[in-house]
């Protein structure tokens, strides 16, 4: 099973520090997500580069290898040059990431020039992953609103289950995380 991981960018989290207590309950949720999905046979975790919850799941499953060294993670970024235009320590963490990941490729080769390539992503994910998740609360629409559109009408002709955490899960997984630095 080859999974598709997506959701929202740090800054629509408030998030500005890799060290904030949100991206520990984040990479917490995901990690007993890809345990369970790895019982069902998942192989890999398939994800962009953007900052926030893509790369947050690459980290959680490069981390998850310890246990399930069979996994495999791959960055796969819409265009060449992707996050070139970022602040150097941005830079330097997608840069650790690459180098931490089984594959990392860019569906365009060329650089950045239009919306094309973002669909053309959309495209090629949905076509080459069996089923996603999207850390995603419709009630608060942000980016991953348009992955959340193309998998849902991806989903409405296409054997594709779709796994979906709101808010309301994150806070569930804030409350188990913290009852757990607690035992």
């Amino acid at each position: 099973m080859r999974l598709w991981v997506t959701g929202y960018r740090s800054y629509e989290l408030g998030v500005f520090a890799n060290n904030d207590p949100k991206v520990k309950v984040i990479k917490y949720l995901l990690k007993k997500h890809f345990e369970q999905k790895f019982n069902d046979g998942l192989e890999w975790v398939i994800t962009g580069g953007q900052l926030g919850v893509e790369q947050w799941a690459a980290e959680a499953a490069i981390e998850l290898k310890e246990e399930y060294p069979e996994l495999k993670v791959s960055l796969m970024y819409p265009f060449s040059e992707f996050g070139s235009q970022w602040n150097e320590q941005n830079r330097m963490l997608l840069s650790d990431l690459e180098s931490k990941v089984d594959f990392c490729a860019s569906i365009s080769k060329q650089p950045y020039q239009s919306p094309a390539q973002l669909k053309n992503f959309q495209k090629f994910m949905l076509d080459h992953t069996d089923e996603a998740t999207l850390i995603y609360d419709s009630e608060y629409p942000g980016k991953p609103k348009y992955d959340y559109q193309a998998v849902q009408q991806y989903a409405e002709n296409h054997d594709y289950p779709v796994t979906m955490f709101d808010m309301d899960n994150l806070q569930d997984a804030a409350n188990e995380f913290q009852e757990n630095l607690g035992n």
